[in-house]
């Protein structure tokens, strides 16, 4: 069990990598959850991703990951699982929605939809973690043998 909260306590990179990871996705899950940010609240969120053939189990599962996974990585706690789950959702909107779309975002509004590289950007950082750990700040590192 302490494998999961290993990391390099005094690693600010870590640290970085996890914070900003959960800072930039926090916001998508509060608009999964609470209908924050122009989102659609839970039961609409459930409701889209059985409309796209997903069981809704996996709809919640997007949702937890998306705003507790946010929540503990930025407070760094159980970091690589909330890493993994961020990592396996992106992944999963790349090849079920965004990759038809190419590389780029539509930053002007010109293309049907949103590129992939958000999305990449999100797994690279989720990676860090991952590998590395939690880093400095926090809870996983009063748990970590470094």
């Amino acid at each position: 069990m302490k494998g999961i909260f290993n990391t390099n306590s005094e690693s600010f990179s870590l640290m970085i990598a996890r914070v900003v990871l959960g800072v930039v996705i926090l916001p998508h899950g509060l608009q999964k959850t609470l209908g924050l940010f122009g989102g659609n609240g839970y039961e609409a969120t459930v409701g889209f991703f059985e409309s796209m053939g997903l069981p809704a189990i996996v709809g919640i599962l997007i949702i937890l990951a998306e705003s507790a996974g946010a929540i503990g990585l930025i407070v760094g706690f159980l970091s690589r699982f909330c890493a993994l789950g961020i990592a396996i959702v992106m992944g999963g909107a790349i090849f079920m929605v965004h990759l038809q779309h190419g590389f780029f975002m539509n930053w002007f509004g010109s293309n049907q939809g949103e590129g992939v590289e958000y999305h990449i950007l999100a797994i690279g950082l989720a990676l860090v973690v991952l590998i590395g750990g939690a880093g400095r700040m926090s809870i996983d590192s009063i748990f970590s043998d470094t």
